[in-house]
């Protein structure tokens, strides 16, 4: 498959007229267009010339039950009828959000108070750094308000939450991040240890920078560390063994509440329901998003503890009110999808599901470590990033940063596959319902794109 000519009038035309995309180079946009995609069918996607694609992404980490799934469809249009729109404003509520909050308590990872709903990763991000700020404002500490990340970690792109994204394009010229936000050390061992160093001596050697970082501003002005179980946008940073342990020793003891982001782990994309389950995280508040309503309609959710909710009562009796919310917050249409889509889950059982596949796919993405152009494979339960590299024995980057990764990602897109280039890293996150075959069919499109890189490689005197 070929770029086709931008045709005038075409869809491609008509959208580079009009709509301002999100993660584009928008200069080269206007000369090269976009890629039109018509209509998904289970984990494939088919563009406005009739080509057919693997969805390697699930779109964006987020289409946990792939394209067509009719019982979404016909939830929605049952309570488009019923309540097209409703809020939760001043004392008013409807059974769609309230079924569905108390779905999510049920089976949390921990125990939690109460559910808060917005419509997107970003709002429940910002929501969740607003309401650290208002609880410790109720605890009598005003000066408890720095939220540490970390390098690498995405969160968001609101003024908040993507200050809290540790990624420098985030910042670059939005003039943020905002005071009040630090970040400490990208976990990522294959880039960051020093020679010689064991996973479990680099965990812990960041748990003693992220305490070093504690005591320089602090520890009575860090309110909160929040964190992805896997780094997704991030390059697919799977954590090292010990790390999670040891830097949650390191906020109990400093009474630092724990934010966990949720928003591409959760639902089981790492092999359990929640990444908390598979890292033992014990999370004050979790973040979700994506495949709560396996991104068929918008929409997030934040919980919280119970002491968390007790704060917030105290303060919003003192104020007068409880003064955040979105006017979509709980929106009946995508709440009664997020529901289904939680019958769903549990009537196919997708933590099996994923399970039962996730060892091919794991296998399938090691495969490519010996190849000439990989640096590393990473990857758990069914998701899994494989970084280009210009040399494997020194683990150089290609100069420039990205430009090997984007053009593996066109050559994959000309297979018939669509993934996303992180930098050199390419990520795939498919469908929670890929099966064996289609995921073998995924890698064998990949095998083809990747040979196609090394050969542009040489040609480009790139490596």
């Amino acid at each position: 498959m070929t770029t086709p000519t931008i045709r005038p009038n075409s869809p491609a035309a008509r959208d580079i007229a009009s709509v301002l995309h999100p993660y584009t180079n928008l200069k080269t946009h206007e000369s090269k267009g976009p890629l039109i995609i018509e209509r998904g069918q289970g984990v494939h996607v088919f563009d406005d010339e009739g080509n057919e694609y693997i969805e390697a992404m699930a779109g964006l980490w987020c289409t946990a039950l792939g394209f067509g799934e009719e019982r979404l469809v016909e939830a929605a249009a049952q309570e488009m009828r019923r309540l097209p729109f409703y809020h939760h404003f001043t004392h008013k509520s409807h059974n769609a959000s309230i079924d569905l909050a108390e779905r999510l308590l049920e089976i949390s990872p921990v125990p939690m108070s109460k559910v808060f709903f917005a419509n997107s990763g970003s709002e429940a991000n910002d929501t969740a750094a607003k309401l650290v700020w208002y609880v410790n404002n109720a605890r009598g500490q005003p000066e408890k308000k720095k939220i540490i990340s970390r390098v690498k970690g995405y969160h968001g792109v609101t003024v908040a939450s993507a200050s809290l994204t540790g990624l420098p394009k985030n910042h670059e010229d939005f003039d943020l991040p905002i005071a009040g936000i630090l970040h400490t050390d990208c976990p990522h061992h294959y880039r960051f240890a020093e020679d010689g160093e064991s996973e479990e001596e680099f965990a812990s050697r960041l748990a003693d920078n992220l305490e070093a970082m504690i005591e320089t501003q602090g520890p009575e002005t860090i309110a909160a560390f929040i964190a992805e179980p896997v780094m997704g946008a991030g390059g697919v940073i799977v954590p090292p063994r010990t790390y999670f342990e040891k830097i949650q020793k390191v906020l109990q003891k400093y009474e630092i509440l724990l934010i966990v982001d949720e928003v591409i782990c959760g639902f089981g994309r790492t092999g359990n329901m929640w990444g908390s389950q598979t890292y033992d995280l014990k999370p004050n508040m979790i973040t979700m998003a994506k495949a709560l309503t396996s991104a068929y309609l918008p929409m997030s959710a934040l919980m919280i503890s119970a002491p968390i909710y007790e704060a917030l009562v105290t303060e919003s009796e003192k104020v007068g009110t409880f003064a955040h919310g979105f006017t979509y917050s709980g929106h009946p249409v995508p709440a009664a999808v997020a529901m289904e889509t939680m019958r769903i889950y549990e009537e196919r059982d997708i933590v099996a599901q994923v399970r039962g596949v996730m060892g091919r796919f794991q296998k399938r993405l090691n495969g490519f470590a010996d190849h000439d152009l990989v640096g590393e494979t990473r990857g758990v339960g069914l998701i899994g990033g494989i970084e280009l590299v210009a040399s494997k024995k020194s683990k150089a980057s290609f100069d420039p940063p990205g430009r090997v990764g984007a053009q593996c990602s066109k050559f994959a897109e000309g297979h018939g596959l669509i993934t996303r280039s992180i930098g050199d890293t390419l990520a795939f996150s498919p469908p929670l319902v890929i099966s064996a075959d289609e995921i073998d069919e995924m890698f064998d499109r990949f095998a083809r794109a990747l040979d196609e890189t090394k050969d542009w490689v040489a040609r480009e005197g790139l490596a």
